[in-house]
């Protein structure tokens, strides 16, 4: 059967889970990179991430599998795993079979707890992580509300999806700006920022859009991207509002698509009103794009022209996460 994509996963920090969603001694059975994977909190409180199938006979670990202590009971025979991977116990054995005595039995994968999220390192060849997970002091905050969120799962990878943020004449045609905003792309590294200036439709005082075409305001976007699985939005006109972007490979042709959502708690009803128009219009404008992105194809040398935005410059940069 042929794909619509020939791109490996690119590696990364990817969001897998929300911290909340996993309590002490919970499983979960995941499926992303391509790979069954078990995700489990240990009765200390530690996150662990490993592939999810016993070397012993290929029992799923995350389909009745329990924490016991620091490690998970293999559901089939209760052979336990750590964190690391390494086999601690195999309760009828007189012996640990050589084969995994000493060694580590499932892959594991580097995790971390930032910005209410559980993050997972992902490289196809095992490499350690190569930077860090972007911390946003707004989703550490007290001073900021409980993130609001929406999830997507989109047949598409994440270089086309991430693209948008560059493409700046699909805002005119998709999203129906009324100007082609003005953006310039900084890059550094494994760092992107996107700021585009642009009109957007005004809001009025009970918060809804104003879509007559005659009213508008102006606004800036500022995205910046630190890596391929991480995105951050500020928004800054008479209100405040984050989103904290994260897509993660589910595997070759499809990906998990969420935004999360905070305010300050001081800021006014008034402005909460604004703030959440502009929310649902960030959603209501990713709804907009799934249809296209999940009927397209990807040109590796596409006709550009002159208005189309920095598409190549990021095309560019996204090449560094592919693995050689």
């Amino acid at each position: 059967m042929s794909t619509r994509y020939d791109k490996p996963i690119p590696f990364g920090w990817f969001a897998i889970e929300y911290t909340k969603e996993l309590n002490p001694s919970d499983v979960k059975p995941l499926r992303y990179f391509g790979r069954d994977l078990v995700l489990f909190r240990t009765e200390s409180g530690e996150a662990a991430l490993l592939d999810a199938h016993c070397p012993h006979l290929g029992a799923h670990l995350g389909h009745g599998g329990v924490v016991k202590g620091e490690s998970i009971s293999c559901p089939f025979h209760a052979w336990e795993y750590n964190g690391d991977g390494f086999c601690t116990k195999v309760p009828y054995a007189k012996n640990m079979p050589p084969k995994i005595d000493g060694k580590q039995a499932l892959r594991r994968y580097p995790v971390k707890e930032c910005n209410q999220m559980i993050w997972a390192w992902y490289h196809p060849q095992d490499a350690e992580p190569l930077w860090e997970v972007e911390s946003h002091p707004e989703l550490h905050s007290s001073e900021w509300t409980d993130m609001d969120v929406y999830d997507w799962r989109i047949n598409s990878i994440i270089q086309e999806t991430g693209e948008n943020a560059v493409d700046i004449a699909h805002f005119v045609t998709v999203h129906a700006s009324p100007e082609m905003p003005v953006g310039e792309v900084t890059i550094e590294g494994y760092q992107r920022s996107t700021v585009m200036d642009s009109l957007t439709e005004a809001i009025d005082e009970f918060g809804n859009i104003d879509r007559s075409g005659e009213n508008f305001d102006m606004g800036r976007l500022v995205t910046s991207s630190y890596g391929p699985g991480q995105t951050y939005q500020k928004f800054s006109r008479l209100f405040e509002i984050v989103m904290m972007g994260t897509v993660t490979p589910i595997d070759e042709q499809s990906l998990h698509m969420r935004f999360s959502f905070s305010m300050p708690k001081q800021q006014s009803d008034e402005h909460k009103l604004y703030a959440n128009a502009f929310r649902d219009e960030i959603v209501h404008q990713v709804q907009q794009d799934i249809p296209i992105w999940e009927n397209k194809v990807y040109l590796d040398e596409p006709t550009l022209c002159d208005g189309d935005g920095p598409i190549a410059k990021y095309r560019k940069w996204f090449q560094q996460f592919y693995a050689a």
